[in-house]
Parts: structure tokens; C-alpha cells; sequence
């Protein structure tokens, strides 16, 4: 017997095996319980965003048990989160994928917050053809050809295209732009696609660089861009990066009329840790509280999922507290079209979802983002995110810095 043979022997056992533990992992209708699995970032750099999913889970799952479950082919199944703090680590959250769904038998998954570990537990969901809902807009990570990968944000680019319009209007002589950006997936992408964007449109990029994960020093980068005299500052990382960079901003005497920020300013933590150099910071969001979206949900209106957030928590909602939401509700949606629990019907009620929600539309392109809409533009203003666009949303007029 041949060495390849006996590696193609191999190679089929473990197929097997895989397969096989998949189908052992499916015991959501046995049991009489929906499980859904969820590696949650607890700890770590991203808690913040990995507490805000938690709590919207909690609220969605609250409510729907209320209602006796979720209608399964007329049978009214309670629901089951099942979740493990996967520490901000990578490695970390595929492995917990993997428990969840060999150990726990969940039915389904839900991804971490952020594009990087959304691409790592999407991998895993999909070698065992597991549904994952999840809350990352990064091209690169649904252009996988994973079948299983849906997620609740709008493509990145959408923010890109809604910046330089308005911008650009009201700054008509916008010459010159500074970007600096996180070298991590979101990050990273936001930085190229508003590159790329930006030169297209004639405007000239003075100065561009990365910065690695973890930076805590960004004078050289300050000093570059003071140096640059760009009409427009734009930063991409998460809120602890932007913090750091506006204050070292601010040390070095550098502004300009234009400072960006992606996604900062759209989180409670970003203004009540920086408090006035905050002011006039513009950025993109997937969704604002003060829009009026509406549906046949748990939460019912945009209005009433506000109330919910801040009475369970005392905060005002963000994106990420609405778009883990909508996942299960779209989840949800999906199982109750499906008539059943098993993933290929759901994978295909996903596929041809269309529903209105307290957070929006939501239907699905064939690479499992959600359909471009308006995305709101914001600007800190008075030490709060008012909205600068689109025009059926928008509270106040964009600030120019002197």
C-alpha cells in the first residue's frame, strides 16, 4: 500500500470525521431548544463593543422567550444563548467557535464584533456549514465565497462615498488630505478605500501611513501630518486608538478644517474621553438612534429599542447595541420562514431575506452584506453626535474648523 494512498486514506477519515461531528453538533430540535452560539470579546480591547453585543442579546432573547420562543413549523421553541469570552484573542474565538458547535450542538452562530475575528469565526462556520450572523462591513471578509457569513452592516464603502460628498460640498476647495490608519482589517481598509476614493476624485493625499496594533506613540505621525497641511485629518482604529491620536493631536498643535475620525465619535466612550477636543470630530455610522425605522420585531420601532437600551443600561444605543439585535431578529426571521431548524433551509431564508426592522431594512447581498442604504454622517457638536446626512435624518449643519 502506497504512502499516497494512505495519506488520501487520512485525508478522507478526517473529512469524515468533521462532517460526522457536524451533523452531532445539530441538536437543536431534539432537545426542544434553539442553541445559539456566541463568542463574545469580554475582556480584552474590544469589551466595550463585546459588552454592548451582550447586552443586546440579552434584551433580544429576554423578549423573544417572553413570547413563548421562536415559531419552528408551528411549534413555538425557547431559545438558548449560549456564549464564552474569547478575550480579544483571535486564535481564542475560532477555537470557542469550534467548542460551540462539537460541544455546545448549537444550531447557529453569531460572530464577534469586527471584521478580523468575524473572518476567523466565519472560517470555522463554514467547514461545518453553520448559519453565522454577524456585525462586520469589510469586503475582504465576505469576499470569502462563504455561503453561511450574513452580517447586518452595510458595505464600508457606502461610508466612504457619503464623506466625500458631503465634504466636498461644503468645503469646495478641499485640496489636500491626510490619512493614518490602525493596521488591522477594518481599520486598514477604511484607510485604502478612502485613499483610492479621494485621489479619484482630485483631491491630493499629502500624507498616508499605518500604524501597527498597539501603538501608543503617534507624535511622528502628528508631526507628519502638522508638517503636510492637509485640509482634511482622517483616522481609522478603534475608540482607544482615536482617543490617543486626538490628544497627541492636540499636544502637537496640529488641526485641520476637517478632522475624521472612523468610527469613534459614534460611541458614548470616544466624547466622555476626550470631552471638548471631541467637538466638531466627523464620522460614519451604520445607524443612529434618532432615525425612525419601524417593523415587525420585538423591539417594534427605533424609538422603543432607545427606551430599552437606556433603561437597561443607562447609556444611549450605538450601532454595534443595533446591529447585534437586528443579527438574531434576521436569525429569527430566517427560522420562522424556514419552517424548521435545519441550516440549508435557513441558509436559504437568509439568502432571501427582506424585512423592515426597528434598525432598518435588512436583505442580503449574495456575498451576505446587507443592501447599501443612506448611512448617517455625524459630527460631535456641544459634546453630542448630531446627524449631518443623509438629508431625511439629518439634526444640525456641518462645522468647519478655524
Amino acid at each position: 500500500m502506497g504512502q499516497g494512498f494512505v495519506r488520501r486514506l487520512q485525508r478522507g477519515a478526517i473529512a469524515l470525521s468533521v462532517m460526522t461531528l457536524g451533523m452531532m453538533g445539530h441538536a437543536g430540535a431534539e432537545d426542544g431548544v434553539i442553541k445559539i452560539g456566541a463568542p463574545l470579546a469580554l475582556s480584552g480591547g474590544l469589551a466595550s463593543e463585546g459588552a454592548k453585543q451582550k447586552l443586546a442579546y440579552d434584551m433580544w432573547l429576554e423578549r423573544i422567550n417572553a413570547l413563548g420562543g421562536i415559531d419552528v413549523g408551528g411549534v413555538m421553541m425557547p431559545v438558548e444563548l449560549i456564549t464564552y469570552d474569547y478575550q480579544t484573542d483571535g486564535k481564542r474565538a475560532g477555537q470557542l467557535a469550534e467548542k460551540l458547535i462539537i460541544d455546545d450542538k448549537v444550531d447557529f452562530l453569531t460572530a464577534p464584533f469586527g471584521s478580523g475575528h468575524t473572518k476567523i469565526t466565519a472560517g470555522v462556520a463554514e467547514r461545518y456549514g453553520v448559519p453565522i450572523i454577524a456585525v462586520a462591513s469589510s469586503e475582504p471578509v465576505h469576499n470569502q465565497g462563504y455561503k453561511n457569513l450574513f452580517g447586518t452592516l452595510a458595505p464600508s464603502g457606502g461610508l466612504i462615498d457619503g464623506m466625500l460628498d458631503l465634504f466636498t460640498a461644503k468645503k469646495p476647495d478641499l485640496k489636500k488630505m491626510a490619512i493614518y490608519g490602525r493596521d488591522d482589517v477594518f481599520p486598514k481598509i477604511m484607510a485604502s478605500l478612502m485613499s483610492k476614493a479621494a485621489t479619484a476624485r482630485g483631491i491630493e493625499v499629502v500624507y498616508e501611513e499605518l500604524y501597527p496594533v498597539g501603538t501608543l506613540d503617534h507624535s511622528a505621525a502628528t508631526v507628519g501630518m502638522r508638517a503636510a497641511k492637509p485640509d482634511w485629518i482622517y483616522v481609522t482604529g478603534y475608540t482607544g486608538d482615536l482617543v490617543l491620536v486626538r490628544k497627541q493631536m492636540e499636544e502637537q498643535g496640529i488641526n485641520a478644517p476637517i478632522v475624521t475620525m472612523i468610527t469613534g465619535p459614534a460611541y458614548r466612550e470616544f466624547v466622555e474621553n476626550l470631552g471638548p477636543l471631541a467637538e466638531n470630530v466627523t464620522s460614519a455610522t451604520w445607524w443612529h438612534y434618532s432615525a425612525d425605522y419601524s417593523g415587525d420585531d420585538v423591539f417594534g420601532t427605533t424609538q422603543a429599542f432607545y427606551d430599552a437600551v437606556v433603561k437597561a443600561s443607562g447609556e444611549e444605543p450605538d450601532y454595534v447595541h443595533a446591529s447585534s439585535a437586528a443579527a438574531l431578529i434576521a436569525l429569527q426571521k430566517a427560522i420562522e420562514t424556514a419552517g424548521t431548524l435545519d441550516r440549508d433551509a435557513v441558509r436559504t431564508a437568509l439568502q432571501n431575506l427582506d424585512i423592515e426592522t426597528f434598525y432598518g431594512p435588512i436583505s442580503f447581498r449574495e456575498d451576505g452584506l446587507n443592501d447599501n442604504r443612506n448611512l448617517p454622517i455625524i459630527q460631535i457638536q456641544d459634546g453630542k453626535p448630531v446627524i449631518l446626512s443623509p438629508a431625511n435624518l439629518a439634526t444640525a449643519e456641518m462645522r468647519l474648523n478655524q
